[in-house]
């Protein structure tokens, strides 16, 4: 039950959160309906009053018409008189005489009670005519203070079970000993109806009242909420890819300025994406043809460099120097072409992937083996790091090797002569490889830069892998093409890491990658050593 209620309120915030037409509506529900309680409030009190107030004037005028009887009637009486019979016979005439109780203006039916009542006189010697034990102690004792003025009271009192509310005028009768009083007590039925019937049709009135605000309100916010979620629709599908997606004007209001300038917004986007999708196709056009126009001559001066650099024991050291340093500059202008090449069918969208299941670890070893000897030249150990079971996944293993191999050079290059790490770890949904150096690292916010296309941290540093500058990139790209990651992590003085995340199978997505980064020896800089390294499993002098 509980939990019911919890997931009724999370959806009711969810769609209190998103929609703006109900927010609205219920805004506006809420300050209509206090305006219309306090509204109501003033109109039942002001009728209420207005009641009353013409009740007790039409009350008074009659009591003071019934006095002038009374003192007739009553001229004359003594102590000595029979007085309960004076007094009946008094309320006789009252009521005889009164004036048309339904007609207009008059106060109304009413209950006449005559009393010989003062200070000086004990209660039960007290004679009345009349209901006497209506009126209550606080209005006798009010009649009896003041002597010459006419005094009301509104009181509720038990009547056969009942609750009978009375407007009661009090007021002395001048005539010899004893002292009387007349009260005059007018019930109050016909205006409790009156109230009654008032307070319902407030109540009626204002219910539908908020219904029609709701609805009004309703409509009104469609109006301006229906073309926001068309523009926002629109939008939406205009980032999608569809450019052509256009809103309808209608009219010439603020909604349809508002689709006008959207349209001319999504005309200019539209026109500015397509050129530069245009130029992006001229410049891939560009750099592929350019790169297969390279190949025929560069093909006819690798064949003579070959020639020359076997002829080389046959030059002056001079020339003979030349020639190796001719054919190393055509072997990184060969490898220069192939990244162009290969990054162009990239960025074209053209690169397929051929995947099949392989063993990752053996991918691993022939990548440290490409790099063997440049990782000798620079004096740099490559510590391999990888599980003794097998490691399978649905990868293209050409590809799945060039990363492993430009991660594996950039270590050497920037690496100091410091061993390089190669750790692969692998879980049920991903294996990650990480390729850890020793040297100079990344400073703050290099990180995202390194993956770009012939950056490089520091330009003033020779090169060991005489690299392109397009490894990085073209390993990003391989990476994504297998629907994993490829993230980078530095510290000055601290080394950087690179790790390579892939899914198990094609099309499966993965959670957390296997392996942290920072890496798990990353220290602070306070730190005073590093931690020991874990026990190589290869290791590649």
């Amino acid at each position: 039950m509980v939990a019911a209620g919890r997931r009724r309120s999370s959806a009711f915030s969810d769609l209190w959160r998103r929609s703006l037409q109900l927010r609205v509506a219920v805004s506006t529900l809420a300050l209509g309906s206090a305006v219309t309680f306090v509204l109501g409030m003033v109109l039942q009190n002001q009728i209420t009053e207005r009641l009353v107030n013409t009740k007790e004037a039409a009350a008074i005028a009659q009591t003071r018409a019934a006095v002038q009887i009374a003192e007739r009637e009553l001229v004359g009486i003594r102590d000595s008189d029979n007085i309960g019979e004076r007094l009946n016979s008094a309320i006789n005439k009252l009521t005889s005489s009164s004036p048309d109780q339904s007609g207009a203006g008059s106060a109304g039916a009413f209950e006449p009670v005559l009393a010989t009542d003062a200070s000086h006189i004990a209660p039960e010697d007290v004679s009345s005519a009349g209901p006497y034990d209506k009126v209550p102690q606080s209005l006798r004792d009010f009649v009896l203070s003041t002597p010459n003025r006419t005094v009301t009271q509104i009181y509720t009192v038990e009547r056969n079970n009942e609750r009978v509310t009375y407007l009661m005028v009090g007021v002395p009768v001048s005539t010899s000993t004893p002292p009387l009083q007349l009260y005059m007590l007018y019930p109050l039925a016909a205006e409790q109806r009156t109230i009654d019937v008032v307070q319902s049709t407030l109540v009626v009135g204002g219910l539908v009242l908020l219904l029609l605000l709701a609805g009004i309100t309703n409509l009104v916010t469609r109006q301006v909420v229906l073309p926001v979620r068309r523009a926002a629709r629109a939008a939406e599908r205009f980032a999608d890819g569809e450019l052509d997606e256009r809103m309808v004007v209608a009219g010439e209001d603020d909604v349809a300025r508002l689709a006008q300038s959207y349209n001319e917004m999504a005309e200019s986007i539209a026109r500015q994406i397509r050129q530069l999708e245009e130029f992006g196709h001229v410049q891939r056009r560009f750099t592929s043809d350019v790169s297969h126009e390279l190949r025929t001559p560069l093909t006819t001066v690798r064949m003579a460099a070959d020639v020359l650099h076997a002829s080389r024991a046959q030059f002056p050291a001079g020339l003979a120097r030349s020639t190796e340093l001719l054919v190393d500059e055509l072997d990184r202008f060969e490898t220069l072409l192939a990244d162009l090449l290969e990054i162009s069918r990239l960025d074209a969208g053209v690169e397929e992937l051929i995947a099949e299941y392989v063993d990752l670890r053996a991918i691993a070893r022939r990548a440290v083996e490409s790099v063997r000897v440049i990782a000798h030249n620079a004096g740099s150990e490559i510590v391999l790091d990888l599980p003794e079971e097998e490691v399978v996944a649905e990868v293209e293993s050409r590809r799945v090797e060039r990363i492993m191999r430009n991660l594996l050079a950039n270590a050497i290059d920037h690496g100091e002569g410091n061993p390089v790490e190669l750790r692969m770890v692998g879980d049920a949904d991903s294996i990650a490889v990480t390729v850890r150096d020793h040297g100079v690292g990344l400073r703050t916010g290099e990180a995202e830069l390194v993956f770009n296309r012939f950056w490089r941290a520091d330009p003033s540093r020779n090169r060991h892998t005489g690299g392109t500058g397009l490894g990085l990139a073209i390993s990003l790209e391989d990476a994504r093409l297998h629907g994993g990651g490829l993230d980078a992590w530095g510290e000055p003085g601290e080394g950087a890491c690179f790790r390579l995340t892939l899914p198990r199978e094609q099309g499966v997505d993965y959670g957390d990658s296997p392996l942290p980064l920072p890496p798990a020896d990353a220290r602070p800089i306070t730190q005073a050593a590093p931690p020991p390294l874990s026990v190589p499993e290869e290791v590649y002098p």
